[in-house]
């Protein structure tokens, strides 16, 4: 599969700098990869401690950012927000107060809205979670199997213990929802509130 399918932006974005890798791999290696992008990052970004927030963003108090991380232009991240474990944010990105990002990788006008959590994950541009939604990363009743995608008829086993989703572009996730391990959303999908997206994962 290719993030391409979901993700119109990927192969223009810095994140094609990195071929092969499936998004499963590129989640696990999310710190290297958030360092390698810091390493060719142009003007305009302050950083320090391996955070990098661009100029025109804006970064409340009380939101902990902790590095490798990159946010890009225009981005809101409120307070109460915090990112860890590598993650790249495209521009204007918005993260609510209590959003806990985590490995992930969030294209450009992609809104987490409020009490949120995304881990090992990619995110298509103007994707938008309501209140209460989660991305899942592992499965508890699972918890020494890898995580496997089932896709177009093919299973892909990822080898990895923690993966959340590939969100396609303009999806929309509704309030309280929950999308498990090893889902694949389709652009514009929708999902309703209180929902549960379930595609296997194992």
């Amino acid at each position: 599969m290719s993030i391409g399918e979901y993700v119109a932006a990927f192969d223009a974005s810095p994140l094609a700098t990195f071929p092969g890798l499936a998004p499963w791999d590129l989640t696990a290696r999310s710190a290297d990869v958030v360092r390698r992008l810091l390493a060719a990052l142009g003007d305009g970004y302050a950083i320090a401690d391996e955070v990098a927030v661009h100029a025109t963003a804006r970064v409340e108090r009380g939101a902990t950012l902790k590095g490798p991380a990159i946010v890009g232009p225009h981005c809101t991240i409120a307070a109460g927000a915090y990112v860890r474990g590598g993650c790249w944010l495209d521009a204007r990105c918005t993260l609510g107060p209590g959003v806990e990002l985590k490995s992930a990788f969030l294209f450009a006008s992609t809104r987490l809205a409020h009490f949120n959590f995304v881990g090992d994950s990619v995110v298509g541009s103007d994707v938008n979670l309501e209140a209460g939604a989660i991305v899942a990363n592992f499965r508890n009743e699972r918890p020494d199997a890898p995580i496997a995608i089932h896709a177009d008829g093919r299973r892909f086993d990822t080898g990895a213990r923690k993966f959340g989703a590939v969100i396609g572009d303009g999806a929309r996730i509704g309030a309280n929802a929950v999308i498990a391990p090893g889902a694949l959303l389709r652009p514009r999908l929708v999902v309703p509130r209180l929902g549960l997206v379930d595609q296997g994962g194992g």
